[in-house]
């Protein structure tokens, strides 16, 4: 993203939420992005994030080796969120207590505002009672000094809490779900009145910045593109024809692990709107060959995503045969965010969820650069970013359909028969 972007960074404690909460910060027109916990104060300066916040996650943050924040986190003079296990972390960073409590709170709750200023501001007054979601088995027993409770539920004394001379707050409830009806109001007053962004992050600011990306990653040279037919890489393929034009190829490849009649639909639709040089590539029997008596999905993923380099690095030597213009030296692959995350790129505590075919099966050795200009969007930003870019939303909207393709809907050995 452009560096004057306003930016909100999440550290990441291992919340299955902190997708999503990067998601709500983008919904607000501020651009977010996710580190884990223990990033080096370093990387954060580099960032240079207009404000903090510390996601939930599983651990219990008074138990020996649960993640913990650095207490250097909180000299670097901007605002800082803690949500649930994040506020714990703030709490017993700053010398406050945290304990276990028998009175877990795993759900709806209703929460008491004793203050209406900086986060609860229009959200309601003196005493107003709002409805939020819960997920937590610890409480605060006492706030660091500097700190005061700015609301309550039956169940937490302190649900919420602010040092208003510091601008460090912390909520015990997860505004970032649907069950919280005010979290999204939540959020944006620390995103706007606490931290003062100016909310200029949107589809049209997205363009120009990307294409300017990718026209400085590949200043020479030709590029092959990756494309599946999916609004994923057809819309890195159309960002990247504007940026680069006819230095662009792209490469359609049958697997052999397609849906029915899915290369003959993709070709017609891809050649009916696009003014793109694409080939097509049949590689199914050196994908079968490779994938033969292995059972296990992630090493399917993995193997997937290795042929699917061979095949590019292979068609990369057939254009430049063909033509005596620069060589190939660039492949485009439509990687987003969550693949990222999902992979361990950026994950704190939490366990790889999966690793993606363009993330964990690419070769260290590799002889293409890799280009992926969405790999900081989301789904539905790339969505948004195909309408601005012209594409029709048959393809936009199109079922999504996994890169591996029916070979991980497969349990057991890929045969062509299966």
């Amino acid at each position: 993203m452009a560096s004057h972007q306003d930016n909100i960074l999440i550290l990441d404690f291992g919340s299955q939420y902190t997708q999503l909460l990067a998601r709500r910060v983008r919904e607000a027109n501020v651009y977010s992005s996710i580190l884990p916990f223990n990033a080096s104060i370093t990387q954060i300066k580099r960032l240079r994030p207009k404000g903090l916040i510390l996601s939930g996650g599983p651990s219990s943050s008074y138990h020996l080796g649960a993640p913990k924040a650095s207490p250097k986190l909180f000299s670097l003079g901007i605002p800082i969120l803690g949500i649930c296990y994040g506020m714990q972390v703030i709490v017993q960073t700053k010398g406050g207590k945290v304990s276990g409590t028998t009175e877990r709170e795993y759900g709806p709750a209703i929460l008491k505002l004793d203050d209406t200023t900086d986060l609860f501001d229009q959200i309601g007054g003196k005493h107003t009672r709002t409805a939020v979601w819960m997920s937590h088995g610890d409480r605060i027993d006492r706030l660091p000094s500097g700190f005061t409770s700015i609301a309550h539920t039956a169940n937490a004394p302190i649900a919420a809490m602010r040092d208003r001379t510091r601008r460090i707050f912390g909520l015990q409830f997860h505004p970032e779900v649907i069950h919280t009806p005010k979290g999204a109001q939540i959020l944006r007053n620390f995103i706007y009145r606490v931290c003062g962004c100016s909310g200029t992050w949107n589809t049209t600011s997205w363009i120009d910045p990307m294409v300017a990306t990718v026209r400085k990653q590949a200043r020479s040279g030709r590029i092959i593109c990756a494309l599946s037919g999916g609004v994923d890489s057809t819309v890195a393929a159309a960002l990247t024809h504007r940026a680069v034009g006819d230095r662009l190829t792209c490469v359609f490849v049958n697997n052999g692990l397609l849906r029915a009649n899915e290369a003959q639909f993709v070709l017609h639709s891809l050649r009916t709107h696009l003014d793109l040089n694409l080939r097509y590539v049949d590689a199914s029997q050196q994908f079968l060959r490779a994938l033969k008596g292995v059972e296990d999905p992630e090493r399917k993923r993995k193997i997937i995503g290795r042929e699917f380099i061979r095949v590019f690095e292979t068609e990369a030597k057939n254009i430049n045969a063909l033509s005596n213009e620069s060589p190939v030296s660039y492949l485009v692959q439509g990687t987003l965010y969550p693949d990222v995350v999902e992979s361990g790129a950026t994950l704190g505590p939490s366990a790889v969820i999966k690793t993606h075919h363009n993330v964990g099966g690419l070769p260290s050795r590799m002889k293409l650069k890799v280009i992926e200009p969405l790999r900081n969007l989301f789904k539905d930003e790339v969505r948004r970013l195909g309408t601005e870019l012209g594409l029709p939303d048959a393809m936009i909207w199109r079922q999504p359909f996994p890169g591996p393709g029916l070979a991980i809907r497969i349990i057991g050995p890929v045969t062509r028969p299966s």
